[in-house]
Protein backbone atom coordinates (compact mmCIF):
# COMPACT_ATOMS: atom_id res chain seq x y z
CA UNK A 1 0.00 0.00 0.00
CA UNK A 2 1.18 3.19 -0.79
CA UNK A 3 1.72 6.58 1.36
CA UNK A 4 -0.42 8.27 -0.74
CA UNK A 5 -3.01 6.23 0.53
CA UNK A 6 -2.85 7.30 3.44
CA UNK A 7 -2.60 11.20 2.90
CA UNK A 8 0.97 11.25 2.02
CA UNK A 9 4.25 10.42 4.30
CA UNK A 10 2.43 9.01 7.21
CA UNK A 11 4.24 8.65 10.70
CA UNK A 12 2.30 5.60 11.24
CA UNK A 13 3.55 3.80 8.11
CA UNK A 14 6.87 4.67 8.72
CA UNK A 15 8.88 1.82 5.79
CA UNK A 16 6.53 3.16 3.28
CA UNK A 17 7.03 6.75 3.86
CA UNK A 18 11.04 5.94 3.85
CA UNK A 19 10.64 4.41 0.22
CA UNK A 20 7.86 6.88 -1.19
CA UNK A 21 10.87 9.66 0.17
CA UNK A 22 13.80 8.03 -1.72
CA UNK A 23 12.21 7.22 -4.90
CA UNK A 24 8.78 9.44 -5.21
CA UNK A 25 9.65 12.64 -7.05
CA UNK A 26 6.88 13.97 -5.18
CA UNK A 27 8.91 14.37 -2.17
CA UNK A 28 11.87 15.25 -3.74
CA UNK A 29 12.30 19.08 -1.88
CA UNK A 30 11.58 16.98 1.38
CA UNK A 31 14.08 15.00 1.11
CA UNK A 32 16.78 17.75 -0.56
CA UNK A 33 16.05 19.78 2.47
CA UNK A 34 17.18 16.98 4.41
CA UNK A 35 20.31 16.57 3.15
CA UNK A 36 21.21 20.23 3.18
CA UNK A 37 20.29 20.92 6.26
CA UNK A 38 22.26 17.59 7.60
CA UNK A 39 25.16 18.79 5.46
CA UNK A 40 24.56 22.03 7.30
CA UNK A 41 25.61 20.37 10.54
CA UNK A 42 28.50 18.54 8.82
CA UNK A 43 30.02 21.54 7.39
CA UNK A 44 29.87 23.38 10.90
CA UNK A 45 31.42 20.58 12.93
CA UNK A 46 34.07 20.70 9.69
CA UNK A 47 34.92 23.80 10.75
CA UNK A 48 34.62 23.60 14.58
CA UNK A 49 36.66 20.18 14.46
CA UNK A 50 39.30 20.53 11.38
CA UNK A 51 41.74 22.91 10.98
CA UNK A 52 41.73 25.90 8.53
CA UNK A 53 44.74 25.34 6.35
CA UNK A 54 46.24 28.49 5.08
CA UNK A 55 47.03 28.82 1.18
CA UNK A 56 45.47 31.54 -0.69
CA UNK A 57 43.10 33.57 1.34
CA UNK A 58 46.11 35.77 2.98
CA UNK A 59 47.23 36.52 -1.12
CA UNK A 60 43.55 37.69 -1.59
CA UNK A 61 43.23 40.05 1.20
CA UNK A 62 46.66 41.29 0.30
CA UNK A 63 45.89 41.61 -2.88
CA UNK A 64 42.38 43.76 -2.45
CA UNK A 65 44.48 46.01 0.19
CA UNK A 66 46.51 46.67 -2.55
CA UNK A 67 43.55 47.69 -5.04
CA UNK A 68 41.74 49.46 -1.98
CA UNK A 69 44.63 51.73 -1.56
CA UNK A 70 44.36 53.35 -5.42
CA UNK A 71 46.59 50.57 -7.68
CA UNK A 72 44.92 50.11 -10.80
CA UNK A 73 47.56 48.67 -12.50
CA UNK A 74 47.16 44.81 -12.70
CA UNK A 75 51.05 43.74 -12.70
CA UNK A 76 51.26 46.03 -9.51
CA UNK A 77 48.82 43.94 -7.61
CA UNK A 78 50.67 41.25 -5.90
CA UNK A 79 50.63 39.09 -2.63
CA UNK A 80 52.67 36.23 -0.34
CA UNK A 81 51.97 34.06 -3.23
CA UNK A 82 52.23 36.16 -6.24
CA UNK A 83 50.29 38.55 -9.01
CA UNK A 84 46.79 38.71 -9.36
CA UNK A 85 45.58 36.38 -11.83
CA UNK A 86 41.94 36.86 -11.87
CA UNK A 87 39.61 39.08 -13.33
CA UNK A 88 37.71 41.85 -11.92
CA UNK A 89 34.77 40.39 -10.19
CA UNK A 90 36.99 38.40 -8.07
CA UNK A 91 38.44 41.33 -6.72
CA UNK A 92 34.91 43.37 -6.22
CA UNK A 93 33.75 40.14 -4.36
CA UNK A 94 36.64 40.32 -1.58
CA UNK A 95 36.36 43.75 -1.62
CA UNK A 96 33.36 43.01 0.11
CA UNK A 97 34.82 39.88 2.29
CA UNK A 98 37.93 42.42 3.32
CA UNK A 99 35.07 44.29 4.69
CA UNK A 100 32.82 41.69 6.28
CA UNK A 101 35.84 39.95 8.05
CA UNK A 102 38.02 42.70 9.46
CA UNK A 103 40.40 42.82 6.18
CA UNK A 104 40.57 38.90 6.40
CA UNK A 105 41.72 38.46 9.92
CA UNK A 106 38.26 37.05 11.07
CA UNK A 107 38.97 33.77 9.67
CA UNK A 108 36.32 32.15 11.77
CA UNK A 109 33.63 34.11 9.78
CA UNK A 110 35.27 34.04 6.76
CA UNK A 111 34.18 30.39 6.97
CA UNK A 112 31.26 30.74 7.66
CA UNK A 113 30.56 32.88 4.69
CA UNK A 114 31.64 30.07 2.55
CA UNK A 115 29.75 27.40 4.44
CA UNK A 116 26.76 29.86 3.50
CA UNK A 117 28.03 30.00 -0.13
CA UNK A 118 28.66 26.11 0.14
CA UNK A 119 25.06 25.46 1.12
CA UNK A 120 23.83 27.93 -1.27
CA UNK A 121 25.43 26.07 -4.57
CA UNK A 122 24.67 22.61 -3.21
CA UNK A 123 20.67 23.91 -2.97
CA UNK A 124 21.08 25.07 -6.66
CA UNK A 125 22.60 21.97 -7.85
CA UNK A 126 19.41 20.31 -6.35
CA UNK A 127 17.20 22.60 -8.40
CA UNK A 128 19.03 21.94 -11.91
CA UNK A 129 18.47 18.19 -10.63
CA UNK A 130 15.07 18.65 -10.08
CA UNK A 131 13.90 20.78 -13.32
CA UNK A 132 16.08 18.13 -15.48
CA UNK A 133 13.25 15.92 -13.82
CA UNK A 134 14.55 12.27 -14.52
CA UNK A 135 16.65 11.53 -11.75
CA UNK A 136 15.62 9.51 -8.94
CA UNK A 137 15.90 11.19 -5.49
CA UNK A 138 18.42 9.07 -3.90
CA UNK A 139 21.44 10.59 -6.17
CA UNK A 140 21.26 13.59 -4.15
CA UNK A 141 22.55 11.59 -1.36
CA UNK A 142 26.28 11.74 -3.67
CA UNK A 143 26.68 15.74 -3.17
CA UNK A 144 27.39 16.26 0.47
CA UNK A 145 30.02 13.71 1.06
CA UNK A 146 32.99 14.75 -0.65
CA UNK A 147 35.96 15.27 1.51
CA UNK A 148 37.94 17.61 -0.91
CA UNK A 149 35.16 19.39 -1.60
CA UNK A 150 34.03 20.60 1.89
CA UNK A 151 37.78 21.33 2.02
CA UNK A 152 37.69 23.60 -0.82
CA UNK A 153 35.16 25.62 0.66
CA UNK A 154 35.35 25.91 4.10
CA UNK A 155 38.92 25.09 5.18
CA UNK A 156 40.96 26.60 2.71
CA UNK A 157 38.39 29.81 1.23
CA UNK A 158 39.29 29.36 -2.70
CA UNK A 159 37.39 31.47 -5.08
CA UNK A 160 36.13 28.90 -6.99
CA UNK A 161 33.15 28.25 -5.24
CA UNK A 162 32.10 31.85 -6.26
CA UNK A 163 32.21 31.37 -9.92
CA UNK A 164 30.69 28.25 -9.45
CA UNK A 165 27.85 29.68 -7.35
CA UNK A 166 27.02 32.15 -10.36
CA UNK A 167 27.66 29.95 -13.07
CA UNK A 168 25.23 26.84 -11.75
CA UNK A 169 22.65 30.16 -11.55
CA UNK A 170 22.74 30.85 -14.89
CA UNK A 171 22.60 27.54 -15.80
CA UNK A 172 19.13 27.47 -13.52
CA UNK A 173 17.79 30.14 -15.35
CA UNK A 174 18.97 29.01 -19.23
CA UNK A 175 17.03 25.81 -18.09
CA UNK A 176 13.87 27.94 -17.46
CA UNK A 177 14.55 30.09 -20.65
CA UNK A 178 15.31 33.28 -19.15
CA UNK A 179 18.61 33.62 -21.16
CA UNK A 180 18.57 37.21 -20.64
CA UNK A 181 19.35 37.16 -16.56
CA UNK A 182 21.17 33.86 -17.36
CA UNK A 183 23.85 35.33 -19.60
CA UNK A 184 24.51 37.90 -17.02
CA UNK A 185 25.18 35.95 -14.12
CA UNK A 186 27.37 33.35 -16.42
CA UNK A 187 29.44 36.52 -16.91
CA UNK A 188 29.39 37.37 -13.29
CA UNK A 189 31.06 34.36 -13.24
CA UNK A 190 33.23 34.01 -15.98
CA UNK A 191 34.43 37.76 -14.53
CA UNK A 192 35.83 35.66 -11.24
CA UNK A 193 37.41 32.53 -13.03
CA UNK A 194 38.31 32.13 -16.52
CA UNK A 195 37.67 28.60 -16.15
CA UNK A 196 34.11 29.41 -17.10
CA UNK A 197 35.05 29.69 -20.44
CA UNK A 198 34.52 26.23 -20.96
CA UNK A 199 30.98 26.15 -20.87
CA UNK A 200 30.74 28.68 -23.85
CA UNK A 201 31.13 25.91 -26.75
CA UNK A 202 27.84 24.44 -24.90
CA UNK A 203 26.01 27.45 -24.30
CA UNK A 204 26.70 28.63 -27.82
CA UNK A 205 24.60 25.48 -29.25
CA UNK A 206 22.23 26.37 -26.72
CA UNK A 207 21.89 30.13 -27.62
CA UNK A 208 21.85 29.26 -31.54
CA UNK A 209 19.28 26.82 -31.39
CA UNK A 210 17.18 28.41 -29.24
CA UNK A 211 17.55 32.24 -30.44
CA UNK A 212 18.95 32.14 -33.71
CA UNK A 213 22.83 33.57 -34.81
CA UNK A 214 21.90 37.46 -34.11
CA UNK A 215 20.88 37.17 -31.04
CA UNK A 216 23.74 34.85 -30.30
CA UNK A 217 25.63 37.22 -31.44
CA UNK A 218 23.65 39.64 -29.02
CA UNK A 219 24.66 37.85 -25.81
CA UNK A 220 28.19 37.02 -26.68
CA UNK A 221 28.17 41.07 -26.65
CA UNK A 222 26.48 41.23 -23.26
CA UNK A 223 29.08 38.88 -21.47
CA UNK A 224 32.08 40.99 -23.30
CA UNK A 225 29.98 44.35 -21.91
CA UNK A 226 29.92 42.91 -18.37
CA UNK A 227 33.57 41.84 -18.89
CA UNK A 228 34.53 45.58 -19.81
CA UNK A 229 32.05 46.95 -16.74
CA UNK A 230 33.52 45.34 -14.23
CA UNK A 231 37.18 45.71 -15.35
CA UNK A 232 36.50 49.68 -16.31
CA UNK A 233 39.02 50.93 -13.83
CA UNK A 234 42.17 48.31 -14.82
CA UNK A 235 41.10 48.73 -18.44
CA UNK A 236 41.78 52.19 -18.87
CA UNK A 237 44.80 52.51 -16.16
CA UNK A 238 46.58 49.47 -18.16
CA UNK A 239 44.68 47.51 -20.61
CA UNK A 240 47.18 44.67 -21.44
CA UNK A 241 48.44 44.57 -18.02
CA UNK A 242 45.12 43.26 -16.96
CA UNK A 243 43.76 40.97 -19.80
CA UNK A 244 47.33 39.49 -19.84
CA UNK A 245 46.91 38.88 -16.42
CA UNK A 246 43.30 37.83 -15.90
CA UNK A 247 42.62 36.17 -19.24
CA UNK A 248 45.97 34.36 -20.17
CA UNK A 249 45.23 31.30 -22.17
CA UNK A 250 49.08 30.51 -22.39
CA UNK A 251 49.51 30.08 -18.69
CA UNK A 252 52.35 27.52 -17.62
CA UNK A 253 51.56 25.69 -14.32
CA UNK A 254 53.68 23.81 -12.14
CA UNK A 255 53.80 20.71 -12.64
CA UNK A 256 54.21 19.72 -8.39
CA UNK A 257 50.77 20.63 -7.70
CA UNK A 258 48.99 18.66 -11.18
CA UNK A 259 46.51 16.49 -10.02
CA UNK A 260 45.63 15.11 -13.70
CA UNK A 261 49.25 14.72 -15.32
CA UNK A 262 51.53 13.06 -12.86
CA UNK A 263 51.80 10.04 -15.32
CA UNK A 264 53.60 11.89 -17.80
CA UNK A 265 57.42 13.48 -17.39
CA UNK A 266 57.82 17.06 -16.66
CA UNK A 267 59.59 18.10 -19.65
CA UNK A 268 56.48 17.00 -21.68
CA UNK A 269 53.75 18.31 -19.47
CA UNK A 270 55.85 21.96 -19.78
CA UNK A 271 56.16 21.20 -23.59
CA UNK A 272 54.51 23.76 -26.30
CA UNK A 273 53.22 20.86 -28.37
CA UNK A 274 51.74 19.04 -25.36
CA UNK A 275 49.55 22.01 -25.04
CA UNK A 276 48.90 22.58 -28.36
CA UNK A 277 47.85 18.60 -28.33
CA UNK A 278 45.39 19.23 -25.65
CA UNK A 279 44.13 22.40 -27.35
CA UNK A 280 43.52 19.93 -30.63
CA UNK A 281 41.62 17.22 -28.79
CA UNK A 282 39.74 19.53 -26.79
CA UNK A 283 38.07 21.25 -29.92
CA UNK A 284 38.07 18.00 -31.80
CA UNK A 285 35.59 16.45 -29.21
CA UNK A 286 33.99 19.85 -28.54
CA UNK A 287 33.21 19.74 -32.50
CA UNK A 288 32.06 15.62 -32.81
CA UNK A 289 29.44 16.38 -29.57
CA UNK A 290 28.40 18.96 -31.62
CA UNK A 291 28.32 17.82 -35.15
CA UNK A 292 26.78 14.16 -33.64
CA UNK A 293 25.53 14.28 -30.50
CA UNK A 294 24.05 18.00 -29.74
CA UNK A 295 22.12 18.14 -32.50
CA UNK A 296 21.36 15.03 -33.72
CA UNK A 297 17.80 15.07 -32.94
CA UNK A 298 17.06 17.75 -36.56
CA UNK A 299 21.09 17.77 -37.72
CA UNK A 300 23.35 19.40 -37.14
CA UNK A 301 23.66 21.00 -40.97
CA UNK A 302 19.95 21.14 -40.87
CA UNK A 303 19.98 23.56 -38.13
CA UNK A 304 23.69 25.60 -39.08
CA UNK A 305 21.55 25.78 -42.85
CA UNK A 306 18.37 26.65 -41.37
CA UNK A 307 20.19 29.72 -38.33
CA UNK A 308 22.49 31.22 -41.12
CA UNK A 309 19.13 31.20 -43.74
CA UNK A 310 17.26 32.87 -41.01
CA UNK A 311 19.99 34.46 -38.88
CA UNK A 312 16.93 36.59 -36.99
CA UNK A 313 14.90 33.47 -36.19
CA UNK A 314 15.30 30.27 -34.42
CA UNK A 315 16.74 27.34 -36.01
CA UNK A 316 15.95 25.06 -33.99
CA UNK A 317 12.04 24.00 -34.02
CA UNK A 318 12.01 21.69 -31.22
CA UNK A 319 11.82 23.03 -27.57
CA UNK A 320 14.85 22.76 -26.01
CA UNK A 321 14.21 20.80 -22.63
CA UNK A 322 15.43 21.80 -18.70
CA UNK A 323 17.44 18.96 -18.97
CA UNK A 324 19.22 18.83 -22.71
CA UNK A 325 20.30 22.57 -21.45
CA UNK A 326 22.17 20.76 -18.42
CA UNK A 327 23.03 18.10 -20.44
CA UNK A 328 24.81 19.98 -22.67
CA UNK A 329 26.71 22.31 -20.40
CA UNK A 330 27.76 20.21 -18.03
CA UNK A 331 29.54 18.13 -20.44
CA UNK A 332 30.80 21.18 -22.19
CA UNK A 333 32.32 21.53 -18.85
CA UNK A 334 33.66 17.82 -18.30
CA UNK A 335 34.97 18.20 -21.68
CA UNK A 336 37.40 21.00 -20.98
CA UNK A 337 38.19 19.53 -17.55
CA UNK A 338 39.30 16.33 -19.31
CA UNK A 339 41.83 18.16 -21.91
CA UNK A 340 42.77 20.80 -19.12
CA UNK A 341 46.88 21.21 -19.43
CA UNK A 342 46.59 21.27 -15.65
CA UNK A 343 43.99 20.41 -12.43
CA UNK A 344 44.90 21.47 -9.21
CA UNK A 345 42.73 20.59 -6.14
CA UNK A 346 40.18 23.15 -5.76
CA UNK A 347 39.47 22.70 -9.55
CA UNK A 348 37.40 19.72 -8.43
CA UNK A 349 34.23 22.66 -7.05
CA UNK A 350 34.73 23.03 -10.96
CA UNK A 351 32.53 19.92 -11.66
CA UNK A 352 32.05 17.97 -8.28
CA UNK A 353 28.58 18.60 -7.88
CA UNK A 354 27.82 17.98 -11.95
CA UNK A 355 29.33 14.39 -11.78
CA UNK A 356 25.96 12.42 -10.04
CA UNK A 357 23.97 14.47 -13.15
CA UNK A 358 26.59 13.15 -15.66
CA UNK A 359 26.95 9.90 -14.21
CA UNK A 360 23.20 9.37 -14.61
CA UNK A 361 23.55 10.01 -18.41
CA UNK A 362 25.25 7.11 -19.41
CA UNK A 363 23.99 3.66 -19.75
CA UNK A 364 26.57 2.32 -17.30
CA UNK A 365 25.07 -0.30 -14.83
CA UNK A 366 24.72 1.08 -11.41
CA UNK A 367 28.10 -0.47 -9.97
CA UNK A 368 30.34 1.40 -12.81
CA UNK A 369 28.66 4.83 -11.91
CA UNK A 370 29.32 4.67 -8.68
CA UNK A 371 33.30 3.52 -8.90
CA UNK A 372 33.43 6.18 -11.46
CA UNK A 373 32.24 8.92 -9.03
CA UNK A 374 34.71 7.35 -5.93
CA UNK A 375 37.77 7.49 -8.37
CA UNK A 376 37.50 10.85 -9.21
CA UNK A 377 36.64 11.71 -5.40
CA UNK A 378 39.78 9.38 -4.36
CA UNK A 379 41.82 11.06 -7.27
CA UNK A 380 41.19 14.71 -5.64
CA UNK A 381 42.18 13.27 -2.29
CA UNK A 382 45.67 12.17 -2.81
CA UNK A 383 47.92 14.33 -1.77
CA UNK A 384 50.11 14.73 -3.33
CA UNK A 385 49.29 13.29 -6.57
CA UNK A 386 51.22 10.59 -8.01
CA UNK A 387 50.94 8.44 -11.45
CA UNK A 388 48.58 6.31 -10.23
CA UNK A 389 46.15 8.53 -8.69
CA UNK A 390 46.46 11.01 -12.08
CA UNK A 391 45.79 8.23 -14.16
CA UNK A 392 42.94 6.75 -12.31
CA UNK A 393 41.31 10.43 -12.66
CA UNK A 394 42.00 11.07 -16.33
CA UNK A 395 40.90 7.64 -17.10
CA UNK A 396 37.95 8.20 -14.76
CA UNK A 397 36.86 11.50 -16.92
CA UNK A 398 37.41 10.00 -20.16
CA UNK A 399 35.47 7.03 -19.15
CA UNK A 400 32.61 8.77 -17.93
CA UNK A 401 32.53 11.37 -20.94
CA UNK A 402 32.95 7.98 -23.53
CA UNK A 403 29.70 7.15 -21.35
CA UNK A 404 27.74 10.11 -22.25
CA UNK A 405 29.00 9.71 -26.10
CA UNK A 406 26.78 6.42 -25.89
CA UNK A 407 24.52 7.43 -23.13
CA UNK A 408 21.86 10.50 -23.22
CA UNK A 409 24.13 13.67 -24.67
CA UNK A 410 21.28 15.71 -25.11
CA UNK A 411 19.08 14.60 -21.77
CA UNK A 412 16.81 11.70 -21.74
CA UNK A 413 14.05 11.98 -24.21
CA UNK A 414 10.61 12.16 -23.59
CA UNK A 415 7.57 9.51 -24.31
CA UNK A 416 3.98 10.47 -24.64
CA UNK A 417 1.86 8.49 -22.32
CA UNK A 418 -2.02 9.19 -22.39
CA UNK A 419 -1.38 12.50 -24.30
CA UNK A 420 1.33 13.62 -21.37
CA UNK A 421 4.91 13.89 -22.73
CA UNK A 422 7.39 11.67 -19.39
CA UNK A 423 10.91 11.71 -19.42
CA UNK A 424 12.39 7.75 -19.68
CA UNK A 425 14.50 6.68 -17.15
Amino acid sequence: MSPSAHGGLSPRHPVEAIRALLTDSKYFWILASLVVFGDGILTELIIRFVPYTEIDWETYMVQTEVYLKGQHNYSMITGPTGPLVYPAGHLRIHEALYGFTNAGRDVALAQHIYAVLYLATLALTFRIYHKAGNLPNLIIFLLPFSKRLHSIYVLRLFNDGWAVFFVHSAILLYQQGFDDTATLLFSVALSIKMSILLYLPGLLVILFQRRGLLSTLRHLATISAVQAMLGMAFLNEDAWAYLRASFDLSRVFLYKWSVNWKFIDERIFLSPIWAKGLLVGHVLVLILFGAFKWCKTEGVWTVLGRGIRRPSLPPGLNPLTADYVATVLFTSNLIGILFARSLHYQFYSWYAMQLPFLAWKTKYYLPVKLLLLLAIEYAFNVFPSTPLSSSILVGANAFLLVGIWFGYPEGKPTVAVNGQKLKMT
